[in-house]
């Protein structure tokens, strides 16, 4: 767990066990490394860990980037990497919004954070956690179900107790960068 710390790859609080948060890291290790989503830290995560492997930046200063193709997002201070989690973004499914057909996807390109809500939403589709939103309806949020794969109705979630991190730490203040690949 400390070796995963050392890299950036948010663990929450060391409280001994393997819960939720290590293998929330360790998913975030394996989607950067290019093996399997399952959170479990066998041998070719542990050969991943041991490289060192960290998300590849396209981003400097202060920002946060996040990779569509690995499913990670990335927070850079100082152009140096602050966090790595594990995320899960648009699904590409069809789904209904207030009686239209839609298409669950994260756009890409460079956005700032424009709208935060300290505490609970409860949108039409589904509810959001401290949501920091960065073009229309799209948000960085946390969420009680962040899987291996997109899922999401276009936001990018993280767990709750992550993004518990990003509002105590400040990581995403209004007008930061958003950068999704």
């Amino acid at each position: 767990q400390q070796r995963l710390s050392d890299l950036g790859y948010w663990r929450g609080t060391p409280d001994g066990t393997y819960g939720y948060q290590p293998r929330q890291a360790v998913m975030a290790l394996q989607k950067t490394a290019g093996l399997g989503r399952d959170g479990v830290y066998g041998p070719a995560t542990r050969a991943a860990l041991d490289k060192g492997l960290q998300p590849k930046l396209v981003v400097s200063g202060n920002a946060i980037q996040i990779d569509l193709a690995t499913q990670v997002l990335t927070v850079v201070e100082n152009s140096r990497i602050t966090a790595i989690l594990n995320t899960s973004t648009g699904s590409g499914q069809q789904y209904i919004s207030h009686g239209h057909p839609a298409t669950a996807i994260t756009p890409r390109g460079t956005f700032s954070v424009i709208m935060q809500i300290d505490g609970m939403e409860h949108g039409p589709l589904g509810d959001l956690w401290r949501p920091k939103y960065f073009t229309g309806g799209i948000a960085v949020h946390g969420s009680s179900s962040v899987p291996g794969y997109p899922a999401s109705h276009g936001c990018a979630r993280v767990s709750n107790a992550a993004m518990d991190m990003i509002w105590a730490r400040n990581l995403m203040p209004m007008g930061r960068t958003v950068v999704v690949l």
